[in-house]
């Protein structure tokens, strides 16, 4: 089992694009997540949210340069545009339009009898 030294090591990384001038503060309260506040002058951003246990994944994953330089990238665009940065991303269910799409494409049933 990883220890905690990784996640935080890992989270650490990732945040480290944000330009000096940001405050970052860690306050985790909840044991499955990293949280750190964010203050920094012309952000949006407010919040970043790491998943421990994807961190965890990350630090075994083969290819966890690469996922960490996509995160930091990733990171960096959002800081401008919302509030909160989320790892992993939250599902978002489609869209009624997307899903009657989705249905349109179905190959009709065909009656047998």
């Amino acid at each position: 089992m990883k220890n905690k030294h990784d996640e935080s090591r890992i989270a650490e990384q990732i945040v480290s694009v944000l330009p000096a001038d940001v405050m970052l503060r860690a306050c985790s309260p909840d044991r499955d997540k990293l949280r750190y506040a964010v203050r920094g002058e012309g952000m949006k951003l407010t919040t970043i949210v790491l998943s421990r246990r994807s961190l965890r994944k990350l630090a075994d994953d083969p290819a966890r340069d690469v996922k960490i330089e996509y995160l930091q990238r990733d990171l960096l665009q959002t800081a401008g545009l919302r509030a909160e940065f989320r790892y992993p991303r939250p599902h978002v269910a489609p869209s009624f339009s997307a899903a009657r799409k989705m249905f349109a494409l179905r190959l009709p049933l065909v009656s047998l009898a």
